[in-house]
This record gives structure tokens, C-alpha cells and sequence, in this order.
């Protein structure tokens, strides 16, 4: 249950990443209103003699799943802006008496590589047996830029509960390195189709999207980098709300001047599943990734690994040439992987988490097991002309495929 101490602290990517994060927190509707302090970090504590004071914006919540309890709350937000790339900063938030502790980040540089972390569902089992797999990648990389959530992060869009359990298995990790998620079909309501109560107050993420499909479907552009996030339910479920994010895809594509180009979304266009089609996905989210070179499109929903690249030509898939497909899992549920031509390399059973970092003209790529083991890696360089050269650097293991 929400208390008057801050909890749920979330660092969210901007629009902007090299200036502005988004930062989120909960209490309990007893604190009527909520702070945000902060400052420059310095080597000793004197950072706290004299932070900057952000008065947040807050919103009440009150949601129920199904025969859970009915929980109330009132959330808390504050866009921080006027950053400096490169520095780093701390802050806390909350009120006189319910601090929380003071966190860091660091801002990324304007010549800086990017890296980040992508996730596929976590969804089952968070608390208890996804929570390694996140601690396992800060552990392998303490510092990234961001971390990228490809929907499904839990199984019952308005359970508090498993709300809950996805801010713990993330703890400090969520406070202290900004992150960006796509919601899964998890994150939603049926009949009518609805996006989780809890999305938009816990959550910070950019408005630059289609009308209507705010903090859903957005942009985030780095100096070389743009990384886009789509709302794959709504492109199955709504016509209306499909239409809006093909448009909207392809006139923000059709203006890029960013030498890299990375989608997310849930839905993959083509699954690791047997005899799994996503129809909407394929007809009208397909031709325009290849028509403008996206390089790189990070999925979920299967429950499996799978990553290869396809291009449709004169209505053949044509194997190795194309944007580079991934679909991936974190969590505990699995389903069975398919033998697909187009997988590079694919797996069963397996939970992973994969870093991701982009540099000049090359994209390098790691996918690691839940025990902090590489499973997968290979390199994209592009030329001068815009086209990307693929070296696979897959270890020297057997594929995990046995069911």
C-alpha cells in the first residue's frame, strides 16, 4: 500500500535525452502535494545544502484488478529540464519528513556512443525470477544510457500488485537510469481496449507522438540515434489508432536525417512462434521499416529468441538483407521457437536481456543469458551510402532448443 514516504521512483527518457529526463514517483493521497529536489553531483555531500526545488505535477489514481483490494494513490511527476550534457546529477522527492534517499544519473555527452539495454517481456513471475536477469545486466554494465522495454511488463494491465513487483525487481536500477517502454497486450484492457490505468501517472514518457496516442507512440532522437516506439495493440485492435502510427511513422521517417534508426514495439512482424502471423504488423509496419533502411527493430510477445534479417521483394522474403529483427524474452514464460530461415540464431527456454551500442557507423549487439552468459552477438557497419554490413560474432555454443 502507498505511505507518505516516496516510492515507485522511476527516471524516464525525454524526447530530448542530452538535456531533460522525466521523473515519477507515488505516495498516498494524504500528501497532497510532492517535491523534487536537485543539484549538480559533488564528491562529498554538499550537493544538499542547496538543491533547486521543483514543485511536481500530481494526479490521483484509484484502480482495481479483478479481486485484488482497491488501492488509491496520488502520483507524482516533474519534467527536469535545461540539463547539461555530460554532467551528472542527483536528486530526491517527496516532503518534510518523507524524503527519499538521493540518487545519481549522468547525462549523456553530444559526441558520447549510445548504449542500452532492451528487455522483452518480463510479464510472470517478476519479483521472484525476472528480477535477476535486470541485476544481471547491471552487473555486466553498470552504466548505459538507457533501458528499453519491449512491452508485457506484467500479466494484468491494473494489478497494483504486479506493478509493485516490477518497481522492485527494478529498485534503484529504475531510479537512476532513465527508461523507455512500448506497452504489450498485457498492458491492456479488453472490451473496450483499454491502456492501463496505471501507464500514464507512473510513468514520464515523451508527447511528440500522434494525437491521442501520447506516451504510447514517441520519438526519442540522440545526435546519430532515433529510437521509436509504436503501439502494436492499438494497430491490431483500432483501425483508427493504426492508421495514426502509419501516418505519423511515416513522415517522421520520411524527415530523418539520423544515421541510425531503432524501433519497438510488441508485435513482432515475424514471430519465433510456430504458425504465428501478425497480419496488421506485416501489411503496414513491414514496407515502411524497409522502404526507410531501419536498421534495427526490437520485439516481444513470443516467449522465445530470434533475430535475423528479412526484406520483402516482389512479394518473396528474401533472407539476409533488410532491417535486423529481434524478438526476445526476459521472463519466466516460454513458448516453443520456430525453424525459421530468417533466425540467425534462436532460442528455447531461455531468459535474456541484450545490450546494444552504437558508435560512428557501427552497431554492435550482445544478447546474454539470465546467468550473465553471451548468447548472441554481431556487428552492423554501415557505408557511405547508408548500407549496413552485417558481421555475425555468434559464440562457439549450442542453440538452446530442446522442449
Amino acid at each position: 500500500m502507498p505511505s507518505s514516504q516516496p516510492d515507485r521512483i522511476i527516471l524516464n527518457l525525454a524526447e530530448d535525452p542530452l538535456s531533460s529526463v522525466g521523473i515519477n514517483w507515488r505516495t498516498a493521497c494524504s500528501e497532497k502535494e510532492s517535491f523534487l529536489e536537485f543539484a549538480v553531483a559533488t564528491d562529498g555531500p554538499e550537493h544538499a545544502d542547496s538543491p533547486q526545488k521543483i514543485k511536481a505535477t500530481t494526479s490521483y489514481l484509484k484502480t482495481q484488478q479483478d479481486e485484488e483490494p482497491e488501492i488509491e494513490a496520488n502520483y507524482h511527476e516533474v519534467d527536469l529540464k535545461g540539463l547539461a550534457a555530460g554532467e551528472t546529477y542527483v536528486y530526491r522527492v517527496g516532503n518534510e519528513g518523507y524524503w527519499s534517499e538521493w540518487f545519481q544519473f549522468k547525462m549523456p555527452e553530444n559526441d558520447h556512443d549510445v548504449s542500452f539495454i532492451y528487455f522483452g517481456d518480463a510479464q510472470n513471475e517478476v519479483a521472484s525470477m525476472w528480477s535477476r536477469v535486470i541485476r544481471e545486466t547491471y552487473f555486466q554494465y553498470p552504466r548505459v544510457d538507457f533501458m528499453l522495454y519491449a512491452g508485457d511488463l506484467i500479466n494484468h494491465e491494473d494489478s497494483d500488485y504486479e506493478w509493485g513487483e516490477w518497481f522492485e525487481a527494478g529498485g534503484f536500477i529504475h531510479s537512476s537510469t532513465p527508461i523507455m517502454m512500448s506497452p504489450g497486450n498485457h498492458e491492456y484492457a479488453k472490451n473496450p481496449v483499454t491502456l492501463s490505468h496505471h501507464w500514464r501517472p507512473q510513468f514520464n514518457l515523451p508527447t511528440n507522438g500522434p494525437k491521442g496516442l501520447e506516451e504510447v507512440a514517441y520519438e526519442v532522437n540522440y545526435p546519430e540515434l532515433k529510437v521509436i516506439s509504436l503501439d502494436a495493440e492499438l494497430i491490431d485492435e483500432i483501425p483508427e489508432k493504426k492508421m495514426l502510427q502509419v501516418e505519423w511513422l511515416e513522415k517522421i521517417l520520411t524527415e530523418n536525417s539520423k544515421k541510425w534508426t531503432v524501433i519497438t514495439f510488441h508485435y513482432p512482424i515475424f514471430s519465433t512462434k510456430p504458425d504465428r502471423i501478425n497480419e496488421d504488423m506485416i501489411e503496414f509496419i513491414q514496407p515502411i521499416l524497409e522502404k526507410y533502411k531501419v536498421d534495427l527493430v526490437l520485439q516481444g510477445h513470443d516467449h522465445a529468441y530470434a533475430r535475423g534479417r528479412v526484406i520483402n521483394r516482389d512479394g518473396k522474403d528474401v533472407v539476409g538483407e533488410g532491417p535486423m529483427y529481434v524478438v526476445s524474452v526476459a521472463g519466466p514464460k516460454m513458448y516453443d521457437v520456430g525453424n525459421d530461415p530468417w533466425m540467425d540464431r534462436k532460442a528455447f527456454n531461455t531468459q535474456l536481456f541484450q545490450w546494444i551500442q552504437i558508435k560512428d557507423n557501427k552497431l554492435e549487439y550482445k544478447a546474454f543469458t539470465a546467468r550473465g552468459d553471451l548468447y548472441d552477438a554481431f556487428v552492423l557497419e554501415k557505408d557511405k551510402d547508408g548500407n549496413n554490413h552485417l558481421s555475425n560474432q555468434i559464440p562457439n555454443t549450442p542453440e538452446r532448443l530442446e522442449n
